[in-house]
């Protein structure tokens, strides 16, 4: 009796040991979903349902208990109105989440990573965006899909359509991207560079940016891509600021995808860990099918060799650009398999602004007078690259062929009467463009007889009067 009396003990003590905790939750909000992530101490099933009148979702966990703190979660711009949870049977645990509005959901468990332990994912769609338009799969490897095609531009858009530009910022949400010195976080800084990007890419006559992560939340990697391609875009520019094994290593660099292997170990380890970037926000293991894998590398090969000639020659501009404002760790675009560039259409670079990894540039990198000095150095390689190669039927296309476009710089001389928002105008470029190039800072002032820089690509806007 006593044997049997402690080997029950001994059980009881060991379920209760074995129970998971769910120890923290954390709500991401992006535009068309919620991500609601429960970090959990070990493994645990679970069953997911829905119920009406009130709408709430239902979660039930096998051996465990609720431990996390959910006064100040941010459920403001949310459909999630509150969250609760009760012990059932005596070892299970229910979770309720109460709605303000109807959702479709999906959920799936993570294995622990090198950032996280177990976790439970919850992807909340709002309704109308069925789960499948933003899954997508974790592998490397192409799909056969047909290659996707443009939309066609009405006669009315054609010779006078602005270049679009996606820009990308690398991870968010629950995928913080690297870490560096005092906890400088990647996914901070690399979307502040690309909201400064933007404003200026915007700011030029011809031009237009689109974010394609607008806040601090995930986006699986192929999405981002779709993404672009749903704006048209003529240019894929995603921005990073990533780690290494050495914090000496420094310096910016410029990527390209690679159709043959990773010219150099560091752009294979970058481009390796940023492929992982799926499994840490997690996707749910998703395929979206199981296509012949060699028709799918034919078909990508032949796809992508206008578009990679394209990258390498806006990268190489860029590249140039950024040299002269910061150090670079290659002096020459380098090229690997980031999952991000494999865009069949869209010419696609990647920057790493420096290395997070080392304190002297991580101290950097999080300061805003040099986001936003990266930002103006990436945008006048761009702006340069399309005043030289602009797309066709673009407005700058169109003034090019009228001999409306520099192709190099040029000179103003200062005369009476002359402002430098009036000459911007004359020259048909940005205020801040104009600044930059004569290092005038935040002065508006210049005098007669004073000889300006005017950036290359400038429009001499003739006088019609």
């Amino acid at each position: 009796m006593a044997v049997w009396a402690l080997a029950s003990l001994c059980a009881l003590v060991a379920g209760t040991v074995s129970a998971a905790e769910i120890e923290s939750v954390r709500v991401w909000r992006a535009p068309d979903n919620t991500r609601v992530v429960f970090d959990l101490t070990g493994p645990a099933d679970h069953k997911l349902f829905t119920l009406t009148s009130p709408e709430r979702i239902v979660v039930d966990l096998t051996n465990a208990n609720f431990g996390a703190e959910i006064d100040a979660l941010p459920l403001a711009d949310t459909p999630l109105s509150g969250l609760r949870s009760a012990q059932r049977n005596g070892t299970d645990l229910r979770v309720v989440i109460d709605l303000k509005q109807k959702v479709t959901a999906k959920s799936f468990a993570l294995p622990p990573n090198q950032q996280y332990g177990h976790r439970l994912v919850l992807d909340l769609f709002d309704d109308g965006q069925p789960p499948n338009q933003l899954q997508s799969q974790t592998s490397a490897e192409p799909s056969a899909s047909p290659l996707p095609q443009k939309p066609t531009r009405s006669a009315s858009v054609i010779g006078n359509r602005d270049i679009i530009i996606a820009v990308d910022a690398g991870h968010g949400g629950e995928d913080p991207g690297a870490v560096g010195h005092k906890g400088a976080r990647e996914k901070d800084v690399v979307l502040a560079i690309a909201r400064d990007l933007k404003a200026l890419i915007d700011a030029e006559p011809g031009f237009r940016a689109e974010l394609v992560r607008t806040g601090d939340y995930f986006i699986p990697l192929r999405k981002r891509t779709e993404i672009a391609r749903k704006h048209n875009a003529d240019l894929f520019v995603s921005i990073h600021a990533d780690a290494f094994t050495r914090t000496s290593a420094f310096g910016a660099s410029v990527f390209a995808l690679s159709d043959n292997g990773a010219t150099s170990e560091t752009a294979r380890l970058l481009a390796d860990k940023e492929n992982r970037s799926d499994l840490i926000g997690g996707v749910g293991g998703v395929s979206l099918g199981n296509k012949d894998q060699v028709l799918a590398s034919v078909l990508l090969d032949l796809s992508m060799t206008a578009s990679l000639s394209a990258s390498l020659d806006v990268g190489s501009q860029v590249l140039g650009s950024i040299g002269k404002i910061t150090p670079l760790h290659k002096r020459r675009v380098e090229q690997a398999g980031f999952m991000v560039l494999k865009s069949p259409d869209i010419p696609s670079i990647l920057i790493e602004t420096g290395f997070i990894s080392n304190p002297g540039e991580a101290q950097k990198l999080v300061t805003r007078k040099h986001q936003q000095s990266l930002a103006r150095a990436i945008q006048r390689g761009i702006n340069e690259y399309f005043m030289r190669s602009p797309p066709p039927g673009t407005r700058v296309a169109s003034l090019k062929a009228n001999g409306k476009i520099a192709q190099g710089p040029r000179e103003h001389t200062v005369t009476r009467g002359d402002t430098l928002t009036m000459i911007a105008a004359r020259y048909n470029i940005s205020l801040a463009s104009l600044k930059q190039a004569n290092r005038l800072g935040g002065s508006d002032e210049i005098r007669v007889g004073q000889v300006l820089k005017v950036p290359a690509g400038s429009v001499l806007v003739k006088n019609e009067s």
